[in-house]
């Protein structure tokens, strides 16, 4: 059996995702999310993730992903921190998965930078606007992103693994969308680009185990 299957899995139920998101229906929102987070984790796992050190750290970090999406169905404070909380543990997992692979530190230390001033300006800009009580989470969480993120580059820089760079790259674009919905202006046109991003981003992550 071909083992990239399971990725047909999220790419149909994303647009039933979107389109549940457009209308505004929370069972169909219910009913496509996990269905869409679930065939990223079997992809890893046909993709043969229990043979490596690599490959295990990148699917507990799916299964945490996917844990997060679930509890972000929820509106309630409780069910928002614990979906940032089953990221950030999820986006530590994916940092060990890269240094067991192997990395490039120069580059990773010059991404780490760049990725440190544009932390640092987005801080500046909306910091205020987040609630005193959720402040050092969310900060915990972009820092960890940033990371995970500058470790992803220098992955590429030692091994060429470009799959795991779009991959990481996407997912961190994708908080832009979820940031820009919560802090700036809420509508669909975030989920619309946001959505795609963050599940195409983890498809190649969960790829990547493959190589």
């Amino acid at each position: 059996m071909v083992w990239y299957w399971p990725a047909w899995l999220t790419l149909l139920a994303l647009p039933a995702l979107l389109l549940a998101e457009y209308r505004r229906s929370k069972t169909g929102k219910a009913i496509a999310k996990p269905i869409a987070s679930l065939g990223f984790i079997l992809l890893a796992w046909t993709a043969g993730a229990s043979e490596s050190v690599y490959g295990w750290l990148i699917l507990i970090g799916l299964i945490l992903s996917m844990a997060g999406d679930v509890l972000l169905l929820g509106s309630r404070r409780a069910a928002f921190l614990g979906g940032l909380i089953a990221f950030l543990i999820g986006h530590l997992l994916y940092v060990a998965a890269f240094f067991a692979r192997g990395v490039d530190w120069p580059a990773a230390a010059l991404a780490a930078s760049l990725l440190a001033i544009v932390a640092a300006v987005l801080a500046h800009c909306f910091l205020h606007r987040i609630e005193r009580a959720m402040r050092m989470p969310v900060v915990s969480y972009a820092v960890v992103i940033s990371i995970m993120l500058a470790l992803a580059v220098g992955t590429v820089f030692e091994q060429m693994s470009l799959l795991i760079l779009i991959g990481a790259l996407l997912f961190y674009l994708s908080d832009f969308s979820v940031a820009r919905d919560r802090l700036l202006v809420q509508g669909f046109v975030n989920r619309a680009w946001g959505l795609p991003a963050y599940f195409i981003g983890q498809l190649l992550l969960a790829a990547s185990v493959s190589i």
